[in-house]
Parts: C-alpha cells; structure tokens; sequence
C-alpha cells in the first residue's frame, strides 16, 4: 500500500472507532440515567490530608519552610551541596502536653 492508501486507511478506522466510542458512552450514560445516578457521583473525592506543621526553615528567608515532604527546595538542596546538614534547618518544637 502506498502512504496515501495507508493514511486514508487511518483516518477511517479511526473515524469508526470514534463513532464506537459515543456510542458507546452515550449507551453508559443512559444507563446511569436510568439508574438514577448522575456520573459525576462516581468520581472520588480526593482524600483531605491533615495539615502538616513545617520542620526545616531558610536561616536566610525565614518565610521559607518545608514540612520534609515532597520535592526539597532550591534554598535546602543549594545548602546542602554546600556542606551543610539537615538537622541545622530544622525547626525546634517546644514540648506541648
């Protein structure tokens, strides 16, 4: 087959399939419906996490912090490469009970 062949071949099969796909989810659609169901209630809600206090502070900019999760950032890992260790950002906590 020659590209052009091929290339209609692809617009077509993939135009069929597009058809397939509506009808298809129309066909869902319209079985939630019946249902009773609206399909937004199928999505999950995401998960409320509890808010985390910040352990490590920029001695530099004391408005940056970091809670230790995720990705560290640019003022820890450039400190860091410097030589110097975690434990001399993190945030000392007074003793509640």
């Amino acid at each position: 087959m020659s590209v052009d062949e091929l290339w209609n071949l692809h617009e077509e099969v993939v135009g069929e399939l597009s058809g397939k796909i509506a009808a298809e989810k129309s066909k869902l659609d319209e079985r939630l419906h019946r249902l009773g169901t609206p399909h937004d209630e199928f999505r999950h809600a995401r998960r409320s996490y509890p808010k985390v206090l910040p352990k490590y502070r920029n001695p530099n900019n004391p408005a940056e912090t970091w809670a230790g999760r995720g990705k560290r950032p640019r003022w820890l890992r450039s400190q860091l490469r410097s030589g110097k260790k975690l434990d001399d950002f993190r945030i000392e906590r007074l003793a509640t009970r």
